[in-house]
């Protein structure tokens, strides 16, 4: 398996290349946007460690915009590696595609079990067992595809992240998931957040919900998680 570290530090870029080679990984490094893209078309990797802050170009100025441009074409894991932790970064990251969400400074013991994780999640997906639709309450879902249909007949394209909760979420359907069951099923056991989860609820909520603000199909149960309602 072959890694792609885009870090404009090269000493966090040779530390998480070191991390990444010594538990058996390849990995190739790049220090900028413009570096970061050619890699990613030359190497093809199966995983790419990304850090936001990196110098760009007038059309990809940072990692977010590499994150975005590199999910246009392809389904090859991102997992953001970098200190700015704000919701919003938080947000935006998970909104440009990004499969995972690590701050700096980071456990190397830590990124490697991410790296894993996500790696186990990619090939889960790629040999899903669901090959039908899931249809609940007059919403059809595709999980191969990463498809929603509506009950007014719009189609909505979901992102990995999104659709494993969905996924998850509709195989449960009428019972209550907690948030670390969620968190574990959709990040793994060493990754995600209860903030990370919230946001990706609420993206998932904004694409099927007629009104995201008073939720059918997602219910929120203080203290408890969530669940997917069976029928109306």
């Amino acid at each position: 398996m072959k890694l792609l570290v885009v870090d404009d530090d090269r000493v966090v870029a040779d530390l998480v290349v070191f991390t990444v080679r010594r538990a058996g990984y390849e990995a190739v490094m790049a220090g900028d946007a413009a570096s970061a893209l050619r890699c990613w078309r030359e190497d093809q990797p199966d995983l790419i460690i990304l850090d936001i802050n990196l110098p760009g170009t007038a059309q990809i100025k940072d990692g977010f915009a590499i994150c975005q441009h590199i999910r246009r074409e392809s389904d090859v894991p991102i997992i953001l590696l970098t200190v700015r932790g704000e919701e919003n970064d938080i947000v935006h990251g998970l909104e440009a595609g990004a499969d995972d969400y690590i701050l700096k400074p980071f456990s190397p013991r830590q990124l490697v079990a991410r790296v894993q994780a996500v790696m186990r999640r990619g090939r889960s997906a790629e040999n899903a067992h669901l090959l039908t639709k899931l249809s609940i309450d007059g919403l059809k879902f595709n999980p191969k595809l990463r498809e929603v249909s509506l009950t007014d007949g719009r189609v909505k394209n979901l992102t990995s992240l999104e659709s494993r909760l969905l996924e998850y979420l509709m195989l449960n359907a009428g019972h209550v998931l907690t948030t670390n069951d969620l968190i574990s099923d959709v990040w793994g056991a060493n990754g995600g957040s209860s903030e990370m989860l919230r946001q990706l609820v609420r993206r998932l909520r904004a694409k099927i919900e007629d009104d995201p603000t008073k939720p059918y199909y997602i219910q929120n149960l203080p203290g408890l998680g969530y669940a997917f309602r069976l029928k109306r």
